[in-house]
């Protein structure tokens, strides 16, 4: 096939996949390197329209990158609050605020993007109700 356009098929998406995995270690400088370059360039394409990656919720991802780098809940005191708001907001009965996605944002090393996305809080009826 032909790479004169961008894939809009499953089917032209399944045969670019096929094609890369043969020509994909190929010498960059040689016309099957050059194509593998295109494929991958009109592959990911293909995938961002049609496969798109949700950002993971914010609390969650805050967590994980907490044990990731081994930290606690107080180690985030100077980016969120007092420990009562740290606990708060990692137990979802209050939402992040602006200065602390920024501040999160550079003390985890986290997109903004990521922080600002919006998740669901405890209800506090939910929780008097069970």
């Amino acid at each position: 096939m032909k790479w004169d356009k961008t894939i809009t098929t499953e089917q032209e998406y399944e045969i670019a996949l096929a094609r890369l995995s043969t020509i994909f270690d190929s010498d960059p400088d040689s016309a099957e390197g050059m194509e593998a370059e295109l494929l991958v360039t009109l592959i990911e394409k293909y995938e961002k329209e049609h496969y798109p990656i949700s950002l993971p919720d914010p609390i969650d991802a805050i967590k994980e990158t907490m044990e990731r780098k081994g930290l606690k809940d107080k180690d985030l005191i100077p980016a969120i609050g007092s420990k009562t708001t740290v606990s708060l907001v990692l137990n979802r009965k209050r939402p992040l605020k602006v200065e602390m996605v920024r501040n999160l944002s550079t003390f985890l090393g986290l997109s903004v993007n990521l922080l600002i996305q919006p998740y669901a809080l405890v209800d506090k009826q939910e929780k008097i109700n069970q």
